[in-house]
């Protein structure tokens, strides 16, 4: 794995991407706090926390999660009143979401097209797994209503910790397989903008180490 820096914009990316046939593989291994009912009880309170940073933006409609991983955020989002569908790149994953009764798809968002506008679009801890995220917010934007929120949680660079972590040497972030980009919270909120949205909460992730989590409203 070999890392580059924009000397433009500073944005960190890993030099080249997986093909198809790689992801397959992949994609075949799902670590346990991915697999669909994980610590279904505990996760539906940090779910919930999740969800009510977005109420105060959007509180009904249709809330599709992109990458929906152990599922928790569309059963809690279900019981805030949302009509929840997920897609993953995981085929069990979505088998397992269907048997929960929560309509899930093994799609590409990129491939996704509805007639009804989305009120929310969560993508928790998946951006920096996408090999063209600009491409990706662009297609949030188009599916999303006027004023329709996405939210999003990944890594954030720009922490005082992940500085700790590089000097002690031990950043795990540098060794994750799955991920093509490490975002700041400067670039992130600059990419948001040029795809239409505009950031207007920021908050710390509970779900991975270094993270944040951004809701951004569409222009």
């Amino acid at each position: 794995m070999i890392w580059l820096s924009c000397d433009s914009c500073k944005h960190v990316f890993r030099e080249g991407y997986y093909t198809d046939e790689a992801l397959e593989i992949l994609f075949k291994g799902t670590n346990p706090e991915q697999q669909v009912g994980y610590q279904i009880e505990q996760q539906r309170l940090v779910s919930a926390r999740m969800i009510d940073k977005v109420l105060p933006y959007q509180n009904h409609g249709v809330w599709l999660d992109v990458g929906f991983g152990n599922g928790s955020l569309l059963f809690t989002a279900y019981e805030y009143g949302f009509k929840p569908i997920g897609i993953d790149l995981r085929e069990d994953n979505v088998k397992q979401l269907k048997s929960y009764g929560v309509d899930a798809y093994k799609v590409n968002l990129l491939d996704v097209d509805t007639d009804d506008p989305l009120s929310v679009i969560s993508m928790a801890d998946v951006l920096e797994h996408i090999p063209y995220p600009k491409e990706i917010l662009q297609k949030c934007h188009a599916l999303l209503k006027d004023k329709g929120v996405l939210f999003l949680s990944l890594p954030n660079s720009e922490t005082i910790i992940w500085k700790v972590r590089d000097a002690q040497n031990i950043n795990y972030y540098w060794s994750e397989m799955e991920h093509y980009h490490n975002f700041s919270r400067s670039r992130l909120y600059s990419l948001l903008n040029e795809c239409g949205f505009i950031p207007v909460r920021y908050g710390v992730s509970e779900r991975y180490g270094m993270g944040m989590e951004i809701v951004a409203i569409k222009k």
